[in-house]
């Protein structure tokens, strides 16, 4: 079972919570994306996809742009470790 792929997108032109409110609605309308996290302060979204799902690079630079931003970069993030509760 493959834990949900998550992804750090560093976007310009984030500055209020609307601009966060904008993306958020622009991400989460993608088809796979799960839950959409913006933090104002460092200019980054973090994306989580529903298991199998994965963000296309092209995808994500145009519903970012059509939210009025500029997409700077895209990454894969660290999942998070899956160890805590399961028994051997």
């Amino acid at each position: 079972m493959a834990a949900p792929q998550t992804y750090k997108l560093r976007v310009d032109g984030l500055s209020c919570p609307f601009c966060a409110y904008g993306i958020e609605k622009k991400l989460g309308a993608v088809s796979g994306v799960e839950h959409v996290a913006v933090d104002i302060a460092s200019g980054t979204v973090t994306v989580t996809m529903a298991d199998g799902a994965v963000l296309d690079e092209a995808v994500a630079r145009k519903a970012v742009k059509d939210a009025g931003f500029s997409l700077r970069g895209l990454q894969p993030a660290a999942a998070a470790p899956q160890e805590a509760g399961q028994a051997k």
